[in-house]
């Protein structure tokens, strides 16, 4: 009989390219990563959480076998994202920063909102949203400094078959002329510059006075920035006023309305612009038009009308309109 070949040391067991058991415990393996960890969840988890946690695992565990990341590249992400914690703070949210300029925060947006008959799109909160707006009384200005020039806004509150939602609530915020928030420079702004909260009347109309809005860049000088900066792009926003619409019994609006001639509207950083969002910031020279409004004359002018829906019209999964 011939001699039979050495195949190594028979108390170790063959290797396994996949899930591997021994006494009925599941072992770790390249091939099998992902489904070790999820086989880790215990049995009483919500189903939800555990179909979240399990597609995130096995996302992830597919990008570090893809990109064979080494643990160089590992410890610098461990380190990107201890730097943006670490930035977080009561005015700035690093962390938002991040989802915005990977364009996750705009598609959870789109998925959660999707677009039904013509009720308004909805857009990125954005990072400034950190402090109660002030209430205001229609035609009331929120610029606080007489900086900038000024603009007239108007429009409508109604539902997707045309009727005025009365009494709905606005809250609008935007960046200074020079494209600063508030909350960006307290000893230099007056608090609660540039935004406000109103009340549309029994017929859903609102209008206020502010200034025409400027691009500006996102905080670049934390760990979001310098991640945009070591992958060519720009921080910058193109010029937009946000708005936040609510009334009882509808689904809540967040949006922007956008100038139309902005030079980044095709490059906005955390990509949140929409077509039907742009918006013409008209010249009006009507002395007798600005005077009712408490306006210079000649002024600018943009209208805003925002369709609301309710839960019941909202769109399930795949059923954009």
């Amino acid at each position: 009989m011939g001699a039979t070949p050495d195949t190594g040391s028979p108390d170790l067991p063959p290797a396994s390219a996949g899930k591997e058991k021994h006494d009925g415990r599941r072992l770790f393996t390249e091939a099998g990563s992902a489904d070790a960890v999820a086989a880790s969840i215990g049995p009483a988890t919500d189903p939800r959480l555990r179909q979240i946690l399990t597609s995130l695992v096995t996302h992830l565990h597919d990008f570090v076998k893809e990109t064979e990341l080494t643990e160089r590249e590992w410890e610098a992400g461990i380190e990107f994202l201890t730097a943006t914690g670490q930035k977080c703070d009561d005015l700035r949210q690093e962390f938002i920063l991040l989802s915005d300029v990977l364009g996750v925060s705009m598609l959870v947006e789109t998925i959660n909102h999707r677009a039904v008959r013509e009720a308004t799109e909805q857009t990125v909160l954005g990072p400034f949203h950190v402090v109660a707006s002030p209430r205001r009384a229609l035609g009331d200005t929120i610029d606080l400094t007489g900086k900038g020039e000024p603009c007239l806004v108007t429009g409508t509150v109604r539902n997707a078959d045309g009727r005025p939602v009365p009494n709905a609530s606005i809250d609008v915020w935007q960046a200074d002329a020079e494209g600063f928030y508030d909350v960006q420079k307290p000893d230099e702004i007056p608090a609660r510059n540039l935004r406000g909260l109103f009340t549309a009347d029994d017929q859903g109309a609102f209008w206020f006075r502010t200034i025409v809005p400027r691009y500006y860049p996102i905080p670049d000088d934390g760990p979001v920035g310098a991640l945009l900066s070591a992958t060519g792009r720009h921080p910058n926003r193109p010029a937009h006023i946000h708005f936040i619409v609510q009334a009882a019994g509808y689904e809540t609006v967040t949006t922007h309305i956008f100038k139309n001639d902005d030079p980044y509207l095709d490059s906005d950083v955390v990509f949140g612009v929409k077509e039907s969002l742009i918006r013409d910031f008209e010249i009006v020279d009507d002395p007798d038009r600005a005077h009712a409004h408490g306006m210079p004359n000649p002024f600018r002018e943009v209208r805003f009308d925002c369709v609301l829906r309710t839960a019941q019209q909202s769109a399930a999964p795949g059923d954009e309109a």
